[in-house]
C-alpha cells in the first residue's frame, strides 16, 4: 500500500508568516479529522541577507505579480530546507518516519480579490532534497475559486477545540490577525486588520528593534484617540466575513503614527489593533466566552491586557487549553498537508467565502 494511504500520517509543517521574523517547524500525527497529536516545535531565523531581500520587496510586492523572483524564492526554499534538516537533527527525528512535509512558504503578495496570491517556496526541490513527498500551494486552488485564500487555519482550530467550552474565538497575531469562530460544528473565520506587522516595522524604523518587547514602549505612552477613530472609518471593518488582507493593505493608514514619538507612536499602533479585535465581535453570531491567542503578540503583556479589557472577557495564550502557540502555525500545514493527500476540505464557505468545500495543495513526490 502506499503510505500516503494509511489511516495516519505523520507529517512536518513549515511556514514563514507575514511578519517575516522566522522560519517556524513542527510535526503533526494526524487522520487529517479529528485524532491529532503534535510534537516539537522549533523557529529559526533566515539569513541576514533572505531577510533584507524579502523586506525590501514588501514597498515594491506588485513585483510578485510580474516577475518569476527566481533567486529569491531559491534563497527562501534552501533557508527553509535547512530549517527542516536542523529541526529532525535537533530532535532526533527519523526522516524515514515522516510521510509528507507541508510547506506554507513566504506570502509576498495576497490580491484575491485579482484571484492572485503568491507564496515563495519550492515545494519540489524540498521533496527531491529531503527524499519525502511534499505539499505545497495551499491558497491557491481557494483563491482561484474566488475564495478569499485566508485564514487556513480554522479547521485544523476547529480539530483542537473539541472539548472546550463554546463558542470560543480562536485569535492568531501575525503580521495580521486572524481569528476562528467555532461554536460545535459551526466555523467563521476572517482576518481582522493589522496586528504585529505594523507596530513591528514602527519599532523597527524608530528605534531599530525588531518588536517592542513585553509592550513595554506602548505601555509607557499615550493613545491618540482622534488617530485611533480615523484609522477604524474603513470599510473593511465593517465588510461581512470572510475577508482577508495583504500584510500591507493598511501601512499607508498606519502611518497615523509618524507624527507621534516614539512612545505614542507605539501605544496607538497597538490600540489600532485592539480595535479591529473589538470590530471582529460585528461577524459572529455569539459573544465568545474566551478567546486563545496565538502568534507571537500573545507574548505582548500590554496588549493582552488591553484586548482583556476591550473585549470584557478571558483572553488566555493559547497555552491555557495545551496547545503550543509557537508551533500553532506550523502545526496547521502538517494537518493541512494530511488532509490534502486525502482529498479532504481545507476551506468551506464560511472560513475563506469559497462557494463550496474546497480541498488544495500540490503534491509533489520525492522521486
Amino acid at each position: 500500500m502506499n503510505r500516503l494511504q494509511q489511516d495516519t500520517l505523520t507529517a512536518i509543517g513549515v511556514i514563514s508568516g507575514t511578519s517575516m521574523d522566522g522560519i517556524d517547524v513542527s510535526i503533526v500525527t494526524s487522520d487529517g479529522r479529528d485524532a491529532v497529536s503534535f510534537g516539537a516545535g522549533a523557529s529559526y531565523p533566515y539569513r541576514d541577507s533572505t531577510r533584507q531581500a524579502l523586506q525590501a520587496l514588501i514597498g515594491q510586492a506588485e513585483r510578485a505579480l510580474t516577475e518569476p523572483l527566481v533567486e529569491l524564492e531559491a534563497e527562501v526554499t534552501a533557508d527553509h530546507l535547512a530549517a527542516i534538516q536542523r529541526f529532525m537533527v535537533e530532535h532526533g527525528i527519523d526522516p524515514a518516519g515522516i510521510d509528507l512535509v507541508g510547506l506554507h512558504g513566504q506570502t509576498v503578495y495576497h490580491r484575491p480579490q485579482q484571484r492572485f496570491t503568491r507564496q515563495l517556496i519550492d515545494g519540489p526541490a524540498v521533496a527531491a532534497a529531503l527524499g519525502i513527498p511534499t505539499v505545497d500551494r495551499f491558497r491557491y486552488a481557494d483563491v482561484a475559486a474566488g475564495g478569499e485564500g485566508a485564514p487556513f487555519a480554522p479547521l485544523y482550530h476547529r480539530a483542537l477545540a473539541q472539548g472546550l467550552e463554546q463558542p470560543v474565538m480562536v485569535l492568531n497575531l501575525g503580521g495580521v490577525g486572524n481569528v476562528t469562530y467555532i461554536d460545535g460544528d459551526e466555523v467563521i473565520a476572517f482576518d481582522t486588520g493589522p496586528a504585529s506587522a505594523i507596530l513591528d516595522d514602527f519599532v523597527l524604523r524608530r528605534l531599530g528593534q525588531p518588536y517592542d518587547s513585553d509592550g513595554a514602549l506602548a505601555a509607557s505612552g499615550q493613545v491618540h484617540g482622534d488617530l485611533v477613530a480615523a484609522f477604524m472609518d474603513n470599510p473593511f471593518f465593517d465588510r461581512p466575513a470572510p475577508k482577508s488582507l495583504d500584510r500591507n493593505d493598511f501601512h499607508r493608514r498606519a502611518q497615523v503614527g509618524e507624527t507621534l514619538s516614539d512612545a505614542d507612536g507605539a501605544a496607538t499602533l497597538a490600540a489600532l489593533t485592539v480595535e479591529s479585535l473589538v470590530a471582529a465581535l460585528r461577524h459572529v453570531p455569539r459573544a465568545p466566552t474566551g478567546w486563545l491567542v496565538g502568534g507571537g503578540g500573545r507574548l505582548n503583556r500590554h496588549f493582552m491586557a488591553r484586548l482583556s479589557e476591550r473585549l470584557g472577557v478571558p483572553v488566555e495564550p493559547v497555552e491555557a487549553a495545551g496547545w503550543d502557540g509557537d508551533a500553532l502555525e506550523a502545526q496547521t500545514f502538517a494537518y493541512l498537508a494530511i488532509r490534502s493527500v486525502k482529498g479532504l476540505p481545507l476551506s468551506l464557505p464560511g472560513t475563506t467565502g469559497v462557494p463550496r468545500p474546497l480541498t488544495g495543495g500540490r503534491l509533489n513526490r520525492a522521486g
